[in-house]
């Protein structure tokens, strides 16, 4: 389509020119507006002149009705616009499905629909005041009583429920029978398959060898930098959201739903996020509270939740519990393999974590046999946060099979290296491509692995006991449904639009790269827009998904202009591209446009399977006394198939690496058992590592061609960092020390024996 009629002054060289290009290691085309404080982020956006502010109140009791509020002295205080309560709001805001349930939200609790109260934290009142210490101290002036009844707070409590969600309000249990064509879809087993073949039971039985062991993983927070922030104004009947998103046209659709308003209607930006990690991946249901705000006061609202406030308005990593079983033979070839899983839930909802869709295809196995049961508490719905499901069923394997090369007396690595297969054993997929084993040979060099010496307690310095420690990390290639807009002007610049998220990862960076690429155009005269729900829609910037999806479909839009620009003998010219990629569903690109992406790949393809893969070594030293934890080095090998950047690929690995170290030794979201509420819900207490915590931390990225995972090879790389180092440190400490901590985090006390 052209745009204008004008002569053209631009050209394009040949692809091969040797200009920029994929592969090319570049520094962020974002990053100048980083360093020197001119980006703009969600939470700088406030949504025009004069807004008003915002503040939550939130419940102080985990399960119960609010008895009474009292609003006369919050109304006393100057400034004080609105109060948005139960009382004003009520099915002004409905509740949408979840996510995980083919919906936008991250929890189908609708906000202040009721005086019922579902879990600690949630949201009971919304203050609106000229200005942000006028409704915090309103906020604080609320006089709320609860009737309080006794909460479930996690395993092992009273009155636990499992299975599919048996509390549900009455909207709740008419959408859900509506979604099932008017059947309820109560007690019916929710979520994926559980991967089983052969006969695992009696292989295990018969094994010579054998592990049978629990294991623990903890509640965990994401805690982006970037605090959870909305603004939003109104224009006549038209919204305009600004929030840090992962999912631009899934916000603007799931408000349109939850307002009862034209999704045309609503307009979200985003121009760059200060940390998700999962957390801005569904739409809270904060968002649909300010904008009702800001219509009701006829005025721009702009909300910034505290950093308290953001562990339990928003999702986070469900608590797990795992048994896994292992039975080779004296050979160390698996011959069992079954994983049960535990996770805690919301009471209404049914979040599901899914991990053994990735543990029972590792390695092979003729029997495998899995089951996860989710157990409902009275908790704020988890959801997803980096590497959902892999992160904590991978330690429960990745441990397990370390505790086997040491019932076997076998090297950890050998016992990887004899179960390696290039088919998944569930249903004999091949692998696109798999080079666990490449990984591990690499890493292990690098690592000095054939120093080590074997048996626990063996290897020390003074008073420092030294382990170390290896695990396979893995992470599904998923490609979502995309759509872009490339332009050629004819000043010699390109433009690439697309409504995708700049989390941090620089997939402005790597849609820049393939545009120049395909283009035969300086990287310069690049112009990369995203982060507005007015541009092409893109799928959920999850899933380790974002790179493969973007650029294959800019990459698609640039080969269209090319051939316009060929043609059109003058003046700019634009293309506008959509892709649908294998294994989506048919109708993968009308569900994008209507904000529902679908993710395609890991083991969900019919014909093949597609991960990458890597490995990790690590050592710890604990010391001989005070049982303190140290992590001096780490060394992690990967193949994830064509890399765009490798600068900002290597820094998103290290990052994982690092997160991998906090996950195993720092991380944990602590809950009082009694009144199921979160008590180190700030980074004062919610531990991470910090400097002195890192060592020497080595990341090697191997070369990896596979043209089956999509057009350009790319497989993601986000969240493949993180996965496995959890159970690799733990495996580490017991080298070290001889006692296997089983419950993460691993901490002094646990080792006090």
């Amino acid at each position: 389509m052209a745009l204008q009629d004008q002569p053209s002054a631009m050209t394009l060289a040949p692809k091969d020119s040797g200009r920029a290009a994929i592969g090319e290691p570049t520094s962020r085309i974002d990053g100048r507006l980083k360093v020197t404080g001119a980006a703009r982020y969600g939470s700088d956006l406030h949504g025009g002149a004069n807004p008003a502010f915002a503040y939550l109140r939130t419940s102080s009791i985990a399960r119960g009705r609010i008895s009474r509020i009292d609003e006369s002295e919050a109304r006393q205080v100057p400034g004080v616009l609105e109060i948005l309560t139960y009382r004003n709001v009520g099915d002004r805001v409905k509740p949408g499905k979840t996510f995980s349930e083919k919906g936008y939200m991250g929890t189908s609790i609708a906000p202040l629909a009721s005086d019922k109260v579902w879990h600690d934290g949630q949201i009971v009142a919304l203050v609106v005041a000229d200005t942000f210490e006028a409704a915090r101290d309103a906020a604080h002036r609320l006089r709320i009583d609860y009737a309080e009844e006794a909460p479930s707070a996690t395993f092992g409590s009273a009155g636990l429920t499992e299975g599919k969600a048996t509390e549900k309000t009455e909207a709740q249990q008419q959408a859900a029978k509506q979604q099932a064509g008017g059947k309820s879809k109560e007690g019916e087993n929710g979520g994926e398959e559980n991967p089983k073949v052969g006969d695992a039971e009696g292989a295990f039985a018969r094994a010579a060898v054998k592990v049978d062991q629990h294991y623990e993983t903890p509640t965990q927070h994401h805690n982006p930098i970037e605090l959870f922030t909305t603004s939003a104004v109104w224009n006549g009947d038209r919204l305009t959201v600004f929030e840090s998103s992962q999912n631009m046209w899934g916000f603007k659709y799931g408000l349109a739903e939850q307002l009862g308003i034209p999704a045309d209607n609503v307009h979200t930006v985003s121009p760059l996020v200060g940390g998700a990690f999962g957390s801005r991946g569904s739409l809270t249901q904060r968002t649909a509270l300010v904008a009702l705000a800001a219509k009701m006061i006829g005025r721009p609202v702009h909300l910034e939740a505290t950093r308290s406030d953001g562990f339990t308005i928003a999702t986070y990593r469900a608590e797990t519990r795992h048994r896994v079983r292992l039975g080779a033979g004296a050979d160390g070839r698996l011959q069992a393999l079954i994983h049960e899983g535990w996770e805690v839930s919301s009471r209404p909802d049914d979040y599901k974590v899914a991990g053994i869709d990735a543990s029972t295809r590792l390695y092979a196995c003729p029997n495998v046999a899995s089951n996860v049961t989710i157990v409902h508490a009275d908790r704020n719905t988890p959801g997803f946060m980096r590497s959902p499901p892999e992160t904590p069923y991978l330690f429960a394997l990745e441990s397990a099979i370390d505790e086997l090369a040491y019932a076997l007396k076998m090297d950890p690595v050998e016992l990887r290296r004899i179960n390696d297969t290039q088919k998944e054993p569930i249903k004999g997929l091949p692998y696109t491509s798999r080079h666990l084993m490449p990984c591990f040979d690499a890493a292990a060099a690098a690592f000095g692995w054939s120093r080590r010496s074997a048996a626990p307690r063996s290897m020390r310095d003074g008073e420092w006991l030294i382990g170390w420690g290896c695990a396979s990390t893995m992470y599904p290639t998923q490609v979502g449904s995309a759509a872009a807009r490339v332009s050629l002007l004819p000043s010699g610049r390109a433009r690439v639009e697309t409504a995708t998220h700049e989390i941090g990862t620089g997939v402005m960076t790597a849609l820049a790269l393939t545009a120049a690429e395909e283009l035969g155009l300086p990287l310069d005269k690049i112009d990369v827009i995203v982060g507005d729900s007015n541009l092409p829609p893109a799928p959920v910037a999850g899933g380790s998904n974002s790179t493969a999806s973007m650029c294959n479909v800019v990459a698609k839009a640039c080969r269209e202009v090319r051939l316009k620009a060929q043609s059109a003998g003058g003046g700019a010219v634009e293309a506008l591209a959509s892709n649908n990629p294998h294994g989506a569903p048919p109708n993968g690109v009308e569900m994008l446009y209507r904000g529902k992406p679908s993710l395609a790949g890991g083991a969900k393809l019919k014909d093949r399977i597609q991960f990458a893969f890597g490995a990790h070594f690590i050592e710890v030293r604990v010391h001989e006394r005070t049982r303190e934890v140290r992590a001096p080095r780490v060394v992690s090998a990967f193949a994830a198939g064509r890399i765009v950047n490798p600068k900002t690929a290597k820094s998103q690995l290290m990052g994982g690496q690092i997160w991998g170290i906090g996950a195993a030794l720092h991380e944990a979201t602590d809950i009082d058992r009694r009144a199921a509420r979160y008590y180190n819900n700030d980074l004062a207490e919610y531990l991470i590592p910090v400097n002195a915590d890192i060592g020497t931390i080595e990341t090697i990225i191997l070369p990896e061609e596979d043209r089956q995972v999509n057009d350009l090879g790319i497989k993601g790389i986000g969240e493949l960092g993180n996965v496995g180092l959890n159970a690799a440190t733990a495996n580490a400490v017991f080298h070290a020390t001889g006692v296997r901590i089983r419950e993460l985090p691993i901490r002094i006390e646990k080792l006090l024996v």
